[in-house]
């Protein structure tokens, strides 16, 4: 009984993300993305849109994030590097939260 629950609690998990990329994409023109391996806190889904916005979503486990990313139809990169990478658009926002600080980005004052 109890891996009936995981198994439907994992499905009802498989389609919030789904619908969730599905939603990402529809509002920037598109999506691809990633899938990294987060140890014990499952998976993270790196979606980054056709005009350059990005955001991610974490998965319970790998095997649900790649699930989610197969049915929702994106394409799906083995690395984020490269030319996927160069799509990624950042601004003062990012600078600021990423290292921003001690690489002279914007301050948060």
């Amino acid at each position: 009984m109890a891996e009936t629950q995981q198994v439907d609690g994992g499905g009802r998990r498989v389609g919030k993300l789904v619908k969730q990329i599905s939603s990402f994409a529809e509002a920037h023109g598109g999506a691809e993305g990633q899938v990294a391996y987060l140890g014990q806190k499952g998976a993270r889904i790196v979606l980054v849109g056709e005009d350059g916005e990005w955001g991610d979503l974490v998965a319970p486990t790998y095997a649900l994030a790649e699930e989610a990313v197969k049915q929702s139809g994106i394409t799906v990169h083995e690395d984020f590097d490269g030319d996927f990478a160069n799509k990624v658009r950042t601004g003062p926002y990012e600078w600021t939260r990423m290292a921003g600080i001690q690489v002279g980005g914007p301050s948060n004052g």
